[in-house]
């Protein structure tokens, strides 16, 4: 059975995550054994268990919080002790996360009397899988070995399992003066103010990568100094100011969480620094995620969309293969590296159980050609985008309908292949699953803007008119039978939420539909009543729309897909009713989502809550959202762009602004576009745009993901 967050964590859990690294601990530092929380490192835990005590006791949480995406810090005290008065000794765990983990702990007496602590660090790892985490966890205690230094420095316990071996080693500075069991112990005796340091520094080592933590200064990590890294990030980043104070501390706070999810990927000839798909659990390259994150982020930070399109072209399927539902021109769905991965126990190497990644690789590398021009690096890439077409249509379509649909043929693949990627993310209106293989109407849009982008592309770069008068005859040809075969007349007419394996409609209301208007495959006259719809007290709680009607019997406003409320959904329907000319709706979206930000200190998180708006002052979270997260933290950019009517077309820049009264004015410096720098400034209806007079490299690289030269 699947666990949900536990409560040892409690709602105050505090993470901090750097590249493939996250710990997750509750709000005194602690990570009981048996919980979801730990140190995991390229999705392996290496610490489970992380435990400070005093006199055996464990402390009281004061305060504590993260600091930066990398670091947190966490004041304490001591309770009731046999002989020492509770609130008499001050503990400060400072952590954070730079090649490994580091931890420092400062102690200090308040008593007026001497007294006598035992500080005890219990240490634990049960080196599980990241897909084991929130499952069963298996027992590998066999085979984990223990091993200690004499002098209390280091303790060591490694893990090997045929050619897969992880090791956990934690050294102390000064050295515990004993070690016992999992333990580091040191015993104190402290006079009134007397204090007391140690360090606690954890490398990373699993298979054959080992990565030696750097042993930055703690004291200019909380000190306030800005790493190289971030600092680079931050150079390269647009800078927004509006009279709206929410819309610009969540465009602030976006740009910190983008820099944080920053990873490496490694390929046989090059790496790449690439965007993770979200904190904690998918801190690793997702298709979707990152291809939906770039588009809506592609304006402001374009070398992240070059990168995305690289590496996904190099890991594109070549071969049929069950396991993973690999297929050639297929762009893959997900990628681990864990111990089942590595073994062959899990498909995840990559993982390829995605029905519109490729299509939305079309789309981005189509939207990329737009606002680069780089049309040398697009033909580099011309037989990556002939062999997607190909699986559009050989292996996408799996029965020759003239419709992509899914259905795995792995054992441990994913029933549903859309964005709606639960087990019952995809249902009747009367709650029942449809058989596959299915359809869904979303996969559908992406594949007729696909084929019309490519189309575009294949009249420029790739230089081959004969294919794009195909590619437009087959998108229009789709269009005709998309809108015959996925329509509803019924409750006022929508759209299909998608056809099922006997071809029936699945007749669910859902947020879906409103992704067929970004993708520009609704008619005119169609489309208002997809916005009617969309803005309905049952689809649009008031915060944003929800992924599915409350008038449909599976409603659920805390269901993964079957109620919650998706920022990056919103963004993709807010951009899509705006290309329709419904620019005060999707400017409800988009205040709506501002203003939920700001209640989550001004991030917006994977999902949160479908509940009405009138059902409390605050949106409702999710429980187990992740946060922050990719495409999430995108959101807030395809916003800015969608009121500013953003876009470049023919080497030109397009603005067609809508400013809601509430931000006021806009100034956005920075902009990429054409290999320049753009400053655009917009106000109500108004706008301009001008060269920027900051200096520019053409598409600057990203900072490294791991390295500091801090």
């Amino acid at each position: 059975m699947v666990r949900d967050l536990p409560p040892e964590l409690g709602p105050n859990a505090i993470a901090v995550l750097q590249g493939h690294t996250f710990m997750y601990s509750d709000a005194v530092g602690d990570v009981a054994p048996g919980s979801i929380g730990g140190l995991v490192h390229n999705d392996t835990r290496i610490v489970n268990r992380w435990e400070l005590t005093v006199n055996d006791a464990p402390l009281l949480v004061l305060s504590s919080g993260a600091v930066e995406p990398y670091s947190a810090v966490f004041f304490l005290t001591n309770p009731e002790l046999a002989d020492v008065q509770a609130n008499h000794v001050g503990v400060r765990r400072q952590r954070f996360l730079d090649g490994g983990l580091h931890e420092r702990i400062h102690v200090q007496s308040f008593a007026a009397d001497p007294v006598s602590l035992q500080i005890r660090l219990v240490v634990g790892t049960d080196f599980a899988d990241l897909f084991e985490i929130k499952e069963t966890v298996r027992d590998r205690s066999a085979n984990i070995s223990r091993s200690h230094a004499q002098d209390g420095s280091w303790l060591q316990l490694t893990y090997r399992n045929g050619s897969f071996e992880a090791c956990t080693r934690v050294e102390a500075d000064p050295p515990a003066h004993r070690v016992e069991g999992d333990a580091l112990v040191w015993d104190l005796r402290l006079e009134l103010n007397q204090e007391w340091r140690c360090e606690l520094h954890v490398p990373l080592r699993v298979g054959q990568e080992e990565v030696r933590p750097l042993r930055r200064d703690f004291d200019k990590v909380f000190g306030g100094c800005v790493s190289d890294r971030a600092a680079q990030w931050r150079t390269v980043a647009p800078e927004l100011r509006s009279d709206d104070n929410t819309l610009d501390e969540v465009w602030n706070k976006t740009t910190v969480d983008l820099f944080a999810l920053l990873i490496e990927v490694r390929h046989p000839e090059r790496t790449g620094v690439l965007f993770a798909a979200g904190m904690p659990w998918f801190l690793t390259l997702f298709g979707r995620d990152i291809l939906i994150m770039c588009f809506q982020t592609l304006s402001f930070s374009p070398r992240a969309s070059r990168q995305a399109l690289l590496s996904l072209a190099e890991m594109q399927g070549t071969k049929i293969d069950g396991f993973s539902d690999e297929e050639p021109g297929k762009i893959m769905h997900e990628i681990r590296n864990g111990e089942l991965t590595q073994l062959g126990l899990k498909p995840h190497n990559p993982y390829y159980g995605s029905a519109d990644a490729t299509q939305l690789w079309l789309i981005l590398l189509s939207e990329y050609w737009r606002w680069a021009r780089e049309d040398e690096f697009v033909r580099g890439l011309r037989d990556h985008a002939y062999a997607a077409l190909r699986w559009i249509d050989e292996y996408g379509d799996r029965d020759g309908d003239g419709y992509v649909e899914y259905a795995t043929r792995s054992p441990q693949g994913l029933g549903n292949q859309c964005w709606r990627d639960s087990w019952d993310g995809v249902r009747f209106a009367d709650s029942s699953l449809p058989v596959l293989p299915i359809a869904t109407c979303e996969i559908q849009g992406y594949t007729y803007d696909a084929k019309l982008r490519a189309a575009e592309l294949a009249d420029g770069p790739f230089d081959d008119p004969e294919l794009a008068r195909r590619l437009r005859a087959e998108a229009n040809q789709l269009y005709e039978r998309f809108n015959r075969d996925f329509w509803i007349d019924d409750r006022g007419g929508f759209y299909a939420l998608g056809l099922d394996g006997d071809k029936r409609q699945i007749d669910s209301m859902t947020s879906n539909m409103g992704h067929l208007l970004w993708s520009g495959i609704v008619p005119p006259d169609r489309a208002a009543i997809v916005a009617r719809q969309l803005m309905s007290d049952q689809m649009f709680s008031g915060w944003g729309i929800r992924t599915t009607s409350t008038a449909e019997r599976g409603y659920n406003p805390i269901g993964y897909h079957m109620g919650t409320v998706w920022p990056h959904d919103n963004s993709l329907i807010a951009h899509g009713l705006a290309r329709y000319g419904f620019r005060q709706e999707a400017n409800r979206i988009i205040m709506a989502m501002l203003e939920a930000a700001a209640f989550s200190g001004y991030r917006l998180p994977e999902a949160f809550s479908g509940y009405d708006r009138s059902f409390g002052q605050a949106p409702v979270p999710y429980p187990t959202a992740c946060n922050p997260q990719a495409w999430a933290s995108g959101a807030p950019r395809l916003f800015v762009r969608t009121m500013l009517g953003l876009d470049a077309r023919d080497g030109q820049l397009i603005l067609n602004p809508d400013i809601p009264p509430e931000v006021g004015r806009i100034a956005l410096t920075g902009t990429h576009a054409f290999g320049k720098l753009w400053d655009i400034e917009a106000v109500g209806t108004q706008s301009h745009v001008r060269l920027s007079p900051k200096e520019f490299l053409l598409n600057p690289p990203l900072p490294d993901a791991t390295a500091d030269r801090a």
